[in-house]
């Protein structure tokens, strides 16, 4: 099993100037202390459970690139990009260059979007559930025909593409891995089985989560995807403060129980470093081998 680190907040001590030394502190350590992925939010406010909207956010593809510049190895993706917040031709390039950047390090992942404020805040469309997942497939196969190396227009209900050329293509063969988040069963995870090498959920009460990875591999061989292939990751919280190392190692047993290999957390105060080092020398030495 890999631990992540999904970060979620922009508010080291020492306020907006501070932000740079810390998240380059983090992503390092993080780099050369055994943890597999680092992840931004693809959010422009703060989303509720971390605090106002008016807390500092950072853009997440700005976030990622400065950290592809400061690391060696580890992975970096958003957990998850939102749909509307960019043109899938855009969207296309932006991965792109971020695995060229850091030398094939990269997944997109993406999903719906959800959050109507920040949306209308800024003055990005957001149209009606329905249509959000339409967008959503219409950029997948916009994605994966740039990264074809095929140029050819693109043609569907919501977007129009009159050459959809991609160059450089990225270095990650055949393509970056694409990480769909979201457990919707009749939209969400079939999209999984049909495009993506990942999927993310929530992690929660495991005979839930089970039942999700169950519905997923119904789609998966309703479509004649093999189920293996895909990569089953799920989003949750640890707090090495409030939770012994026993209850964290727990945690991630669980998950790994049904399946999942790959564990993104959210973890309080990680401006002090102390909670990674924990993570780092306790953790995740203890669940590589689930």
């Amino acid at each position: 099993m890999h631990l992540g680190l999904h970060v979620t907040t922009f508010n080291p001590a020492g306020g907006t100037k501070a932000i740079r030394a810390g998240l380059k502190d983090i992503a390092q350590f993080c780099d050369e202390n055994g943890f597999y992925s680092l992840s931004p939010m693809d959010h422009f406010f703060q989303i509720g459970h971390n605090g106002p909207a008016e807390d500092p956010m950072l853009e997440g593809y700005t976030v990622l690139t400065y950290c592809a510049a400061i690391t060696e190895k580890i992975k970096l993706l958003t957990v998850v990009t939102g749909v509307v917040y960019r043109h899938p031709g855009i969207l296309a390039k932006t991965i792109t260059s971020l695995d060229v950047l850091s030398g094939g390090r990269t997944y997109l992942g993406i999903g719906a979007a959800w959050n109507e404020r920040e949306a209308v805040g800024l003055g990005v469309p957001f149209p009606p559930l329905s249509e959000r997942f339409e967008r959503l497939e219409e950029t997948l196969q916009i994605i994966l025909q740039m990264w074809s190396g095929e140029v050819k227009p693109y043609a569907g209900k919501h977007y129009q593409l009159a050459e959809a050329m991609n160059s450089p293509q990225p270095i990650t063969a055949p393509h970056p891995p694409i990480l769909i988040g979201g457990s919707g069963e009749k939209k969400t995870l079939r999209m999984v089985a049909q495009y993506a090498n990942a999927c993310n959920l929530f992690m929660g009460d495991p005979a839930e989560m089970q039942h999700k990875l169950d519905v997923l591999k119904e789609h998966c061989d309703d479509l004649g995807r093999d189920f293996s292939e895909i990569e089953l990751t799920a989003t949750g919280w640890i707090d090495p403060s409030k939770q012994s190392v026993s209850e964290m190692i727990a945690v991630c047993q669980r998950a790994a129980q049904i399946g999942i290999s790959h564990v993104i957390m959210i973890v309080p105060n990680i401006y002090t470093m102390t909670p990674l080092e924990i993570i780092a020398k306790d953790v995740i030495p203890a669940i590589a081998a689930f």
